[in-house]
């Protein structure tokens, strides 16, 4: 277990203290300008007290447009620069790192939600969405880049860019979303250019203290294992990222393509040359048995969801009990509220994940 508990550094900013991340999850308990909430700040300060090395916000919608849920939090504007200063300062009081992961929904931005038609490589009229003139597509990248700066404004020690999950950016990754002809689509190359060009701009223009991570994801949205191996591996070789959060739904599952089951998904990106990159995995580690497993199987850290809405100090459990395991959900709502989700966040859990044990219909 002492792995777990040892610093971890990267090429820019401040080391970790320990191998635990938490996830970036959505909450919908931010104010509906985007600004931050006292629920919000609590949930992920809370989880700095618990003894997480790193704390990650939501996806933090870089434009208006980006927005993929009601109640998130924004990076937008400068508007929104007070309270994530605020937040900064809480989680490294607490002695973690703290991340804004930036993103933008894409397709999945609902059309009441922005007031306009959501944005995706083409237009695709399954989901109503509006292909971006390249001239936009050169803008979203300013507007990534201009996030990131207001990131460091504020005080946080680095930036993820969400590039998994059928969002904006993984979409121009994907081959099966990503039909362009200008030079954001086509080639593998070309089509990783956006996400490619939002780094080096932070890179260039944000401190050299400042860490960038990306988080990808495989097997969905027309992503394909060999493909992401590769785009991961790029990226890692270029040396412009500190890390990599790969989310694999389940770190423990054989790759759905039967042509690569035989080993763990997992083992397909920790065998990559990934030099001074630090990979961090996540998907249903639920105990320390499960986060030891995975630095045993190569990863540098965890990034912990669920387990980390189930307990908030996760980290200094496993620290003092190698056999601890989650409590299993559902659980009641008195439960979560105590372990510092506000209403909003609460109803999330029990509308998506069926987290929330119900009282009896009287």
């Amino acid at each position: 277990m002492n792995k777990l508990f040892e610093p971890l550094s990267f090429c820019h900013g401040p080391a970790m203290p320990n191998r635990f991340m938490l996830a970036p999850m959505t909450n919908q308990q931010s104010h509906a300008d985007g600004t931050l909430s006292d629920e919000e700040y609590r949930w992920l300060v809370m989880r700095a007290k618990g003894g997480f090395g790193a704390v990650m916000t939501c996806g933090a919608h870089v434009v208006p447009s980006g927005q993929g849920f009601p109640g998130t939090l924004s990076i937008s504007s400068d508007l929104h620069i007070a309270g994530l200063t605020r937040l900064a300062r809480g989680i490294k009081q607490e002695g973690s790192l703290a991340i804004v992961q930036l993103f933008h929904a894409g397709s999945r931005s609902p059309r009441d939600l922005i007031g306009q038609a959501p944005l995706s490589p083409i237009d695709d009229l399954s989901t109503g969405s509006r292909g971006m003139t390249t001239a936009e597509v050169e803008e979203l990248v300013e507007g990534f880049i201009v996030a990131a700066l207001r990131a460091e404004k504020a005080g946080f020690d680095g930036v993820e860019i969400h590039a998994a999950h059928g969002y904006l950016p993984c979409a121009f990754l994907s081959p099966a979303s990503n039909l362009r002809t200008d030079r954001y689509g086509g080639s593998l190359e070309n089509r990783a250019r956006f996400v490619r060009e939002i780094i080096a701009g932070i890179r260039k223009r944000c401190g050299v203290e400042f860490s960038i991570g990306l988080r990808l994801s495989v097997e969905r949205f027309g992503l394909e294992l060999e493909e992401t191996c590769r785009v991961a591996q790029d990226f890692m070789s270029e040396k412009t990222i500190d890390f990599i959060d790969m989310s694999l739904w389940d770190v423990f599952k054989e790759p759905a393509d039967e042509g690569f089951q035989g080993r763990s998904l997992m083992s397909y990106f920790t065998e990559l040359n990934r030099g001074d990159v630090r990979l961090g995995v996540a998907g249903k580690i639920m105990s320390a048995a499960d986060a030891k497993a995975c630095l045993d199987a190569g990863a540098d850290f965890v990034l912990n969801g669920r387990a980390a809405v189930l307990h908030h100090n996760f980290p200094r459990k496993a620290h003092a009990d190698d056999s601890f395991e989650s409590v299993p959900a559902p659980v009641s709502r008195a439960y979560l509220e105590a372990e510092g989700l506000g209403p909003s966040f609460i109803q999330c859990m029990a509308d998506w994940f069926d987290f929330v044990i119900e009282p009896d219909a009287k």
